[in-house]
């Protein structure tokens, strides 16, 4: 079993990612799209490859394959390759996109 990822922790290059194989979203880089916690649960996937020029494309995508994702998108923290992402940031090929909602604990 392979170790576990950490949130905004740089994923290896050697890394399986369990990507769907059809890239979802239209023009531009395909980026790894990661979910955590409920956002996997309502994703059914841990990760997926989708295209898109930006992050907010990139979450256009995402809500246009899972739609049911748009309560927890709203208020989840988006991190591009570890840093705190905004709609209007570019993505770059193989970037990872991380969706982590909200939890409590400490």
């Amino acid at each position: 079993m392979p170790p576990a990822h950490r949130p905004g922790a740089a994923v290896p290059p050697d890394a399986e990612v369990a990507a769907d194989p059809v890239v979802q979203g239209g023009d531009g880089p395909v980026v790894v799209v990661r979910y955590w916690a409920a956002a996997r649960a309502l994703a059914g996937v841990d990760s997926e490859s989708v295209a898109g020029s930006t992050v907010g494309e990139i979450r256009a995508a995402v809500l246009g394959r899972h739609p049911g994702l748009a309560p927890v998108l709203r208020v989840a923290t988006l991190l591009l390759d570890g840093r705190a992402a905004h709609e209007s940031d570019r993505v770059s090929p193989g970037s990872t996109l991380e969706v982590l909602p909200p939890f409590a604990g400490g």
